[in-house]
């Protein structure tokens, strides 16, 4: 479930901010499901990739997790 909040709060932060639910016909699940749809693709897309190593493979991984706002957590901290 956290992972749920994380994706639609970065979600919201990219809208302008006009609260109106009369006549709302999209639910947020909807929207979930399309984001994670999309974040699957990058994946995969990633993975595909013959051109990376494992490293670079995992590195974009986790930044795409970040891009829908989930932290990489210890994952992310080469440093």
């Amino acid at each position: 479930m956290e992972l749920y909040k994380e994706i639609l709060t970065e979600l919201l932060k990219k809208e302008e901010i006009n609260i109106v639910f009369q006549n709302f016909t999209t639910s947020v699940t909807e929207i979930i499901e399309n984001e994670c749809y999309k974040t699957l693709q990058e994946i995969k897309a990633i993975i595909e990739d013959n051109s990376l190593n494992d490293f670079e493979c995992v590195e974009k991984i986790v930044c795409v997790f970040e891009s829908i706002g989930s932290d990489g957590g210890n994952r992310h901290d080469f440093g």
